[in-house]
């Protein structure tokens, strides 16, 4: 099979230009939805962190149970994601006392973990490979947890290492 037909059968989209520009977009959406609820609004992390898993459990569930790529349920998802990982970081590093360090290495063990778990159970990560629903859950975990760990990596460039955001975005 092409690596054309085979993206024809996922279940997530063609990488390209317009790709990365919307998930900027979306993650730039999730980030500032997760600190609006969380700090704007003073529900707190962890009542944020599970508002925004539920909403993000039914926007995967919604996703996986479609057949085929459908564009609006693939970025709702991608948004929930975003912002439940936004407002998990800070509960994360904030709230356990682990600190930004512990908050990382933590969210980074977890990532590996379902990465391995995932090429172990489906024997294959690529995103042309996504077409059954055991493989869209382990790429909906690993999307999750990764966009966390940016989160979590980000806020340490900024406040531990004292780049302040301007510097972490240069780092990054």
């Amino acid at each position: 099979m092409t690596l054309s037909a085979t993206l024809r059968d996922s279940k997530v989209p063609e990488v390209t230009l317009a790709f990365w520009i919307t998930e900027i977009l979306a993650t730039t959406l999730g980030e500032v939805g997760g600190d609006a609820v969380t700090m704007s609004m003073d529900l707190g992390y962890l009542l944020g962190t599970l508002l925004f898993a539920a909403v993000f459990a039914v926007a995967v569930a919604a996703q996986i149970r479609a057949s085929g790529f459908r564009p609006w349920l693939y970025w709702a998802a991608i948004i929930a994601s975003t912002t439940v990982g936004t407002t998990l970081a800070d509960y994360v590093d904030r709230s356990l006392g682990i600190g930004y360090s512990g908050g990382s290495s933590l969210l980074l063990a977890l990532l590996l973990g379902t990465l391995f778990c995932w090429q172990r159970s489906t024997g294959s990560i690529s995103v042309a490979d996504i077409t059954s629903r055991r493989s869209e859950l382990f790429y909906w975990l690993t999307i999750t947890f990764s966009q966390t760990l940016g989160t979590a990596l980000g806020d340490w460039a900024a406040d531990t290492q004292g780049l302040g955001y301007t510097g972490g975005i240069v780092l990054f």
